[in-house]
């Protein structure tokens, strides 16, 4: 590798490790209110929603993760963004329904809870209803990986958190991890899924 890809090289790097800090930063973690609140509906569909949605997208792409609702960053509003086969998605006002009777336990990890990954039983599909940004309507089943990133999300808008989805003891375990850890517990902006 020549010394000129080199240096290209570690500047990309030091850029997507200083974008990775700032995603961090606004992220809100447990302990922190506004995450067991439950958010409010939208009802302007104007610039500054596509604003948000536009600077949660990069948030979430940076932190990274492949999912984020607006409480997480502090908003009330009932928006969340996920992208799971890097075509981002905007969900506002969603609603969930018809969920399936099939379910299955897999690891979740979560922006706002760092470091640790819990197991979590979710239904395998579910019926997706709301609006995209400009507050047209979406409605479709979502299946599989993508049924499961739509649920974790829903589940901040409505003040739910994957410590809330899981055993007690794992909770417990998961807590007292992210307490051994630095404090994680109290620390805005502090690592995660």
């Amino acid at each position: 590798m020549s010394d000129t890809a080199q240096r290209e090289r570690t500047a990309d790097e030091q850029e997507l490790t200083r974008r990775h800090r700032e995603a961090r930063k606004e992220i809100r973690v447990v302990g922190d209110p506004v995450l067991r609140e439950r958010a409010r509906e939208v009802t302007v569909f104007d610039r500054g929603l596509r604003k948000l949605a536009k600077r949660m997208i990069r948030t979430m792409k940076d932190a990274p993760g492949v999912g984020l609702a607006a409480p997480q960053v502090g908003v009330l509003q009932r928006l969340l963004v996920y992208d799971v086969d890097d075509d981002p998605r905007v969900l506002v006002n969603p609603e969930l329904s018809e969920f399936s009777d099939e379910t299955e336990e897999a690891e979740e990890g979560c922006l706002s809870v760092p470091g640790v990954t819990l197991p979590v039983e979710r239904p395998v599909s579910v019926h997706v209803r709301g609006s995209d940004e400009y507050g047209d309507p979406v409605d479709f089943r979502a299946e599989g990986f993508t049924a499961r990133v739509i649920q974790h999300e829903y589940d901040h808008l409505e003040g739910v958190l994957i410590l809330d989805r899981t055993s007690r003891s794992a909770r417990a375990a998961a807590l007292r991890a992210m307490r051994e850890d630095g404090g994680a517990l109290a620390a805005p902006g502090a690592g995660g899924l």
